[in-house]
């Protein structure tokens, strides 16, 4: 689809950490408590002029009056969503990972952990300097340390000839930190094109069903002289613990012991999900997957859920397919009235979207890529602490859809985040990885 003229344009917002990042995070691993928050986010590498590390280097974006701009942004800050506008410049969505939807316009947008979106922009305003801005959105009711407030800019500059501002103008349609509605708002408008050029295939004889719970928690791991509770987030209470063994590698090559097959299609409990009168029950830790047919049509549904206050939107994305999402909403989910609302003519196409706080969300895809493919929370933080899985799909009947062969110079794989597994004291050798739940 073309949509005449453009220059196109790629943005990437980050995140940037005090000290020595991998130090501080292995050091917060090991000790189960919260992981490092950056100090400020930044666009193209920069947090722009209202910081004073970079008041000289702020990114700058030079326009010509009269253009539709492309832009590609990209949120590789993977601690945070974003909200992002600019100012007194309407924004036009038009793709998001790598798929095209039907287009909205609209003031500003909201992007999370790992998502892309092509925006188009038309510089019809007067010459001028006007910021790009960005900042975090916090949905959860839980307090954060040294939370991030900084906003995140870069000036929209036009050529030409005219008197240059003392100051850029700063975009006054930007929500701020907390605006859950507005999160939600955007995040509803989101619809496939659905045409005869871009057709949905969206499956509608389903043949797996999975309801699976996202919430926080804790773990407990002791031995003969110690005892450590840390923090966990779980699906479906099982906190993903990475082996010391890819399961590519283990289920490629058949080998036993570092993966079991019964990660569950239901929690093992129904109660509250979004109230305050929950059971506190400590997660389960485990390496469990879910094993799918070639072809196999499968349903998720995501229940967040407000254990220990940790309610909050869980950007869920899918490696090795895009799916469908065909419904959200608030509260918890009923498999009897809900699926009647369900979106099957034009639901946008994905392979990351945010599960609503204290709400659900249901997506749909065809396991059609054989292999070995990871599911996690986008929030780095949820997706160390256990707030994800894999899904293991077959081979087909063909070799064209069959798993290919590992290359012959195949790297060793060591587990990532394993200080946290260690038996805490170092007295017992040979026998990390051995938590012993309460």
């Amino acid at each position: 689809m073309m949509y005449g003229r453009r220059q196109n344009l790629e943005l990437n917002s980050c995140s940037l950490y005090r000290g020595n990042l991998k130090s501080s995070l292995d050091e917060d691993l090991h000790s189960g408590i919260d992981l490092p928050h950056s100090v400020a986010y930044t666009i193209n590498g920069e947090p722009g002029d209202l910081c004073p590390c970079s008041k000289e280097t702020t990114y700058r974006w030079m326009v010509e009056y009269g253009k539709t701009y492309l832009v590609r942004l990209v949120n590789a800050a993977v601690s945070v969503d974003l909200f992002f506008a600019v100012a007194q410049h309407n924004l036009t969505v038009v793709g998001t990972d790598a798929h095209y939807t039907k287009p909205i316009n609209t003031s500003y947008i909201m992007i999370s952990p790992g998502q892309t979106m092509d925006i188009l922009l038309t510089t019809n305003q007067s010459l001028g300097h006007y910021y790009i801005a960005a900042r975090q959105f916090w949905s959860q009711d839980a307090p954060a340390t040294l939370f991030d407030s900084v906003n995140a800019t870069m000036i929209l500059q036009y050529k030409g000839n005219y008197t240059i501002p003392s100051s850029p103008i700063f975009p006054s349609n930007l929500p701020f930190y907390k605006d859950l509605r507005s999160a939600i708002t955007f995040t509803n408008l989101f619809k496939s094109l659905a045409n005869k050029d871009y057709p949905v295939n969206v499956p509608l004889n389903i043949t797996t069903r999975m309801f699976i719970t996202l919430s926080m928690g804790g773990i407990i791991f002791h031995n003969l002289t110690s005892t450590l509770e840390a923090k966990a987030t779980s699906a479906n209470n099982i906190s993903w613990s990475n082996p010391t063994t890819d399961v590519l590698l283990a289920y490629y090559r058949n080998i036993s012991g570092v993966y079991t097959t019964d990660f569950p299609d239901q929690p093992p409990s129904y109660f509250n999900f979004t109230g305050d009168d929950f059971p506190y029950t400590l997660t389960e830790l485990g390496t469990k997957v879910k094993v799918l047919n070639y072809n196999e049509a499968v349903e998720m549904v995501f229940q967040s859920t407000n254990l220990v206050e940790g309610a909050g939107l869980h950007p869920m994305h899918l490696h090795g397919h895009s799916f469908y999402v065909v419904g959200s909403g608030p509260g918890i989910y009923d498999n009897v009235t809900d699926p009647k609302s369900f979106n099957l003519v034009d639901p946008v196409e994905v392979n990351t979207f945010g599960v609503p706080k204290e709400g659900w969300l249901a997506i749909r895809f065809v396991a059609n890529n054989p292999g070995v493919w990871f599911w996690h929370c986008h929030l780095d933080r949820h997706m160390t602490w256990g707030m994800s899985s894999v899904f293991i799909v077959k081979n087909g009947d063909t070799t064209e859809t069959s798993i290919r062969k590992p290359p012959p110079q195949l790297p060793q794989c060591e587990a990532s985040f394993r200080l946290r597994l260690e038996n805490i004291d170092g007295l017992d050798q040979g026998k990390e990885n051995e938590p012993i739940f309460s």
